[in-house]
């Protein structure tokens, strides 16, 4: 199974948030989400959380595509404009370094019109263990 595939299965917290990986190749990871009712905070607008949690699957989908076990150690959101409802979140993540132990990565949240919503950058672990398949 390709780790597009095995994400979009076995990543049940973002699944459950509407995220959705559809594209991974060695140099970025592309995950989708479309703002519904219940990503919205008590402004009326996506929550932060939500926003992070489609990064961070595009930021897994990246680390992970080779199949070595990596977790997150390190995250920075950067919000720069507010997503609404009904907007369509792509999250593009590009590496800084492709460590064989600690690989960096940004990821640039836009909506629908390419209008930036938010900036993350991450740092990860690579574990000498294989991704679990379920």
């Amino acid at each position: 199974m390709n780790i597009k595939d095995l994400l979009n299965e076995t990543d049940r917290f973002a699944k459950n948030a509407g995220c959705k990986i559809i594209e991974v190749d060695e140099h970025h990871a592309v995950a989708e989400m479309t703002v519904g009712s219940q990503h919205l905070n008590g402004g009326n607008v996506c929550q932060g959380g939500a926003l992070f949690t489609l990064a961070d699957l595009a930021i897994a989908a990246l680390m992970n595509q080779h199949g070595e076990l990596t977790f997150g150690i390190a995250n920075n959101i950067m919000f720069v404009a507010s997503a609404k409802e009904g907007d369509i979140l792509s999250a593009e993540a590009v590496f800084v370094a492709d460590h064989h132990k600690i690989p960096s990565v940004e990821v640039r949240v836009t909506n629908q019109v390419g209008r930036l919503i938010c900036h993350v950058t991450g740092m990860g672990y690579r574990k000498s263990a294989p991704l679990p398949n379920k």
